[in-house]
């Protein structure tokens, strides 16, 4: 009688075919899309490309981001990538450091590569700084990831409302709000109705329905789909060899820490979606992972490079663990960062309809950090206070974007996201509340 001795394959390590998961890996590069397009066209414009440039430039970070995801879901050794099913694409929370660079210089070349030098030297820093946040792991006990999980949630709310009133800040034109309540409902009804591997896709349903309602309803145009290529190559140093101006560099870097802040709150919430023991080690990996493709972003005309927090609810809505769903959807990315017609498909799918569908991707990373904080003691504790005041201080960003205007241009990049603030104050208040005067407990979530 034989006997089976093969170790158990963790959830998060089980192949999947392509056959069987490309549904998923789809409905993964559909949701990240819009965000990895919307950068290119904000920072191009801000520097004066024009628009072959920046049809470019959005080729250019799809297919950036498909390296990116490649490398932490994949891994490089032992040392590089998380495995875990993560999509990664250009941050929107570099998007104002960016603009601010470009719109400094009058030639959009110049503007350009002043970004790209920039870039290249954030991701060098983020790969210097890994392994210090390597040692911070221990400050990141169920209180503190579950409210940043949370916030990380809450905070991504706004942009998809946003996208229902096309990006602006005033009141929604009816018809619009119609046709994002509209995709909403295909997408519940689809969660309810739909079984099987649709079930799980349910995503992509409401996407691809709420497209073609746009378009029965005269809310959609696709006209510069026709004008765009087919193919585009992603050459190194496109638009001229990268500058290094110091006041750009030193602005990236500040906000490559907040972008590592809020990679390592992602990281963490995926962890613990996958059932993957979070570890310095485990972190460490990620922030290298992020490190490297941005500094390659640098070089290959794209932008900073991190964890995308609506794939982030997309993995606790379809309920996926294996990582090789990310792989797929990193191998997509890389095909389309080579077809300038699918850049221009993207960009112009209706932003309410994405707007509709936002609501149960962004709401299930909230859900992610409540699940985190149940597993937390509160009777007796002062644990509830580390949550209320940590999301209460996230959401000021949220409700008023010039809280901190008054403030150095120091203080507006740190806590003009309320990711950043939020995760701040869950941390200093955990080591105030649980650490200080605690030395035993210290002592032995130290070894």
């Amino acid at each position: 009688m034989s006997q089976n001795n093969s170790p158990k394959i963790a959830p998060v390590d089980e192949k999947m075919s392509f056959k069987s998961s490309w549904v998923f890996s789809l409905q993964h590069v559909l949701a990240m899309a819009a965000g990895a397009v919307a950068v290119p066209m904000m920072v191009g414009n801000a520097a004066g490309l024009d628009q072959t440039s920046i049809v470019f430039l959005i080729n250019a970070c799809l297919f950036m981001a498909g390296i990116g995801t490649l490398i932490q879901s994949v891994g490089i050794g032992n040392i590089i990538g998380a495995r875990i099913p993560v999509i990664e694409g250009t941050s929107f929370a570099a998007v104002a450091g960016m603009t601010a660079i470009a719109t400094s210089y009058n030639d959009p070349n110049i503007a350009i590569q002043n970004v790209f030098g920039a870039v290249i030297v954030a991701g060098l820093f983020c790969i210097v700084l890994a392994p210090v946040f390597e040692k911070l792991i221990r400050f990141f006990p169920s209180v503190v990831t579950g409210t940043v999980v949370m916030v990380i949630g809450i905070s991504l709310f706004p942009i998809g409302i946003k996208w229902i009133t096309l990006n602006k800040i005033e009141a929604v034109d009816p018809k619009t709000f119609a046709l994002s309540m509209a995709v909403l409902v295909i997408t519940l009804l689809s969660f309810k109705l739909l079984k099987g591997i649709w079930n799980s896709s349910a995503i992509i349903v409401g996407i691809v329905l709420g497209t073609l309602l746009s378009m029965a309803v005269g809310m959609a145009d696709f006209s510069s789909v026709a004008g765009a290529g087919w193919v585009s190559i992603n050459t190194p140093f496109k638009f001229g060899l990268p500058q290094f101006d110091i006041s750009a560099i030193l602005s990236l870097c500040l906000i490559m820490l907040v972008l590592m802040t809020e990679s390592v709150g992602n990281m963490i919430a995926i962890h613990e979606m996958v059932d993957k023991e979070v570890t310095g080690k485990n972190i460490k990996r990620a922030l290298f992972g992020d490190g490297i493709s941005t500094a390659l972003s640098g070089i290959f005309n794209s932008f900073p490079i991190t964890p995308f927090g609506q794939n982030t609810g997309i993995v606790g809505l379809t309920g996926i663990k294996s990582r090789y769903v990310a792989v797929y959807a990193s191998l997509m990315l890389l095909v389309f960062g080579f077809v300038p017609k699918f850049a221009a498909i993207i960009a112009a799918i209706p932003k309410p309809v994405l707007g509709g569908v936002a609501f149960a991707m962004f709401g299930m990373v909230m859900v992610g950090g409540v699940r985190t904080l149940s597993k937390v003691q509160f009777v007796g504790t002062m644990n509830g206070v580390i949550v209320a005041v940590s999301v209460g201080l996230s959401i000021i960003p949220i409700v008023n974007p010039d809280f901190y205007n008054n403030f150095p241009a120091w203080v507006q990049t740190i806590f003009h996201s309320g990711i950043t603030t939020g995760s701040l104050a869950a941390v200093i208040l955990n080591i105030f509340f649980n650490e200080i005067g605690n030395k035993k407990k210290a002592k032995e979530e130290a070894q």
